[in-house]
């Protein structure tokens, strides 16, 4: 099937699960587009209902077993796009389902929290970040940006798909991690620690909170540990998936220094 009319019914239905985090839940899909993020996505098993292409920007083939198959005149994947340059490869995809409970952990785990983070440049930042340093899990809490947006997908690369990220409440998760006797980390301007000064080689659940008002009460009470980032400048905060990485790193080069000896 070739789709040419920007008014075709399908065409307004992929605009309409780009554009609106109710349409994505309520049909319970999620658009992956970019030729790289669609390997990702099909090589972490996600499986795909449909695969579009538009001949004249795409330079690749990419196929799937039992996925419909369209192709589209430029102009229409043009409108169907959320992204400058496309490339010209766009799959639609059942919306994944992770739990906390379906959560795999290795012997050591390591888990960032990251409780309302607003903007989907960070959470996509802070997603490729997990994926880099092998995190177990991103626990993504009172989320104010949706997971699975076409903005996230895109600015983690594709890292969405390789890392489990689980939406769940703040309690919930809090609770989750006690039951299985993680340390919460909290990173805050306000402790009098700094974040390389403490032990990270057990167990370790880093929770990071948006820019400007950090982590919620529930988090910096429940804490085991509460961690700064020490700034030299005037400006009072760093921007939130930086601070994840500082964080991460230095958890990941603590533990790799202890395997050494």
């Amino acid at each position: 099937m070739h789709i040419t009319s920007l008014q075709n019914p399908r065409v307004k239905h992929i605009v309409k699960l780009r554009e609106d985090k109710r349409q994505r839940k309520e049909d319970g899909l999620i658009l992956v587009e970019g030729f790289d993020e669609l390997t990702l996505a099909l090589r972490c098993g996600l499986v795909p209902l449909t695969l579009l292409s538009a001949p004249g920007l795409a330079s690749r083939a990419l196929t799937f077993p039992n996925a419909e198959t369209l192709t589209v005149s430029d102009a229409v994947f043009e409108k169907i796009s959320y992204r400058e340059n496309p490339d010209g490869h766009l799959g639609i995809f059942p919306m994944p389902r992770r739990t906390l409970a379906e959560l795999t952990l290795s012997p050591t785990p390591l888990i960032l929290v990251a409780e309302s983070v607003e903007k989907p440049g960070n959470l996509g930042a802070i997603l490729r970040t997990a994926d880099a340093a092998g995190v177990d899990a991103v626990l993504v809490c009172d989320p104010r940006v949706d997971v699975w947006s076409p903005n996230v997908i895109r600015a983690s690369r594709g890292a969405v798909f390789a890392v489990p990220a689980v939406e769940a409440e703040s309690l919930e998760a809090l609770e989750w991690l006690q039951s299985r006797r993680m340390r919460v980390l909290a990173a805050t301007p306000s402790a009098e620690e700094e974040y390389h000064n403490v032990h990270m080689q057990e167990p370790l659940a880093i929770a990071i909170g948006t820019e400007d008002r950090g982590l919620t009460k529930l988090w910096m009470e429940n804490a085991d540990v509460r961690v700064k980032i020490p700034m030299f400048g005037r400006v009072n905060s760093l921007n939130v998936s930086i601070a994840a990485a500082l964080l991460t790193y230095e958890c990941l080069r603590q533990r790799n220094h202890a395997r050494k000896k």
